[in-house]
């Protein structure tokens, strides 16, 4: 028994008669979209083919015609697609304003956020560039240098400020101590020399009574 026969299927009858027309066609245009994307140096989906001239395009087999193609416009290469960052700036900028940075935003904890150690080392090399500073512009001496350096690292200032604040109470105190010595050793000289000279009056006033009572 001869089985009936089946309906035709519209769909694919349609799909057969679009690939009789257009397939060797759409097939030779993929052949020179390879060929284009090759010549110039970019994705097959960056190349445009011109749909008024595709016989011409069709003709083209070889990558010396499809750069002659290129050179008449009928293919080019479509511009980059712009991402714009405007609205990134925007909010970058409005962050480092605080804007969005409240406590519903922050994930990690304040120490994985900006670690302590960043903080200490960020600290320390600022006021060690300012001791630095200071110790070649000769404002301080290498002997008061080592022992701010020291005090530094033991976490003796808070910043920059205090420091400098320091700095100058100690040049200060060293500086009157200083004066206070050398008036010390000028006190000491003065009465040094007097002392001296008391010394050479008695000794005189003895030669001379030793002097007058010799005739006798």
């Amino acid at each position: 028994d001869e089985s009936p026969p089946r309906a035709p299927n519209t769909s694919a009858l349609l799909l057969r008669l679009c690939w009789v027309h257009f397939g060797d066609k759409m097939s030779l245009l993929r052949v020179q979209k390879r060929l284009a994307s090759s010549v110039l140096k970019c994705g097959k989906n960056k190349i445009w083919l011109d749909p008024n001239e595709t016989s011409e395009i069709a003709n083209a087999n070889s990558r010396q015609n499809v750069r002659k193609l290129i050179k008449d416009g009928l293919i080019i290469r479509k511009p980059q697609v712009i991402h714009s960052r405007a609205r990134v700036r925007e909010s970058h900028e409005a962050r480092r304003k605080g804007r969005s940075m409240g406590r519903g935003k922050r994930k990690g904890t304040a120490n994985a956020r900006l670690p302590e150690k960043v903080v200490w080392m960020r600290r320390m090399r600022v006021l060690r560039r300012l001791l630095r500073k200071y110790r070649e512009a000769k404002k301080i001496d290498r002997h008061l240098y080592h022992e701010l350096y020291l005090r530094c690292k033991g976490n003796v200032f808070k910043n920059k400020r205090v420091l400098m604040e320091f700095i100058h109470k100690k040049k200060a105190e060293n500086a009157r101590a200083k004066l206070l010595s050398d008036q010390a050793e000028a006190r000491r000289a003065k009465n040094k020399a007097a002392r001296q000279r008391r010394e050479e009056r008695k000794e005189a006033k003895r030669l001379e009574l030793v002097g007058g009572a010799e005739p006798k």
